[in-house]
């Protein structure tokens, strides 16, 4: 299970990066491009490609919360994170820590070749 649970994790981070590049690239290109240049094509593309990942991310978080067990805290704040621009990334780089999710194991690598470990 943790072998899985690790996919897990690593697919909620890779959405996570992605909705906060959809999310980027709507407010700063397609959105000023729209009310500036009066082109609403980037707009029709980019929105439902944001809406789509959005709902996924927030997805997601339930299923981490019923599957993995992840606590309240962290769905609460993974939420509220997803309406900010770079929030998913923010949640990212502190999902290993205990308060947000406490059953996660930390794994850190083993350096091998390390001098003086014979």
């Amino acid at each position: 299970m943790g072998r899985e649970n690790g996919g897990f994790v690593r697919f909620f981070y890779i959405v996570g990066i992605a909705e906060t590049c959809s999310t980027l690239s709507l407010y700063l290109i397609a959105v000023p491009l729209k009310y500036l240049g009066d082109n609403e094509i980037l707009v029709t593309v980019i929105g439902p490609i944001h809406g789509s990942l959005w709902l996924l991310y927030i997805w997601l978080l339930a299923l981490g919360l019923i599957r993995n067990k992840w606590n309240i805290r962290a769905v609460i704040t993974g939420g509220f994170l997803s309406l900010l621009p770079g929030g998913p990334i923010w949640l990212e780089r502190r999902m290993n820590q205990s308060e947000y999710l406490p059953n996660q194991v930390e794994q850190k690598p083993e350096i091998m070749g390390q001098v003086g470990s014979r």
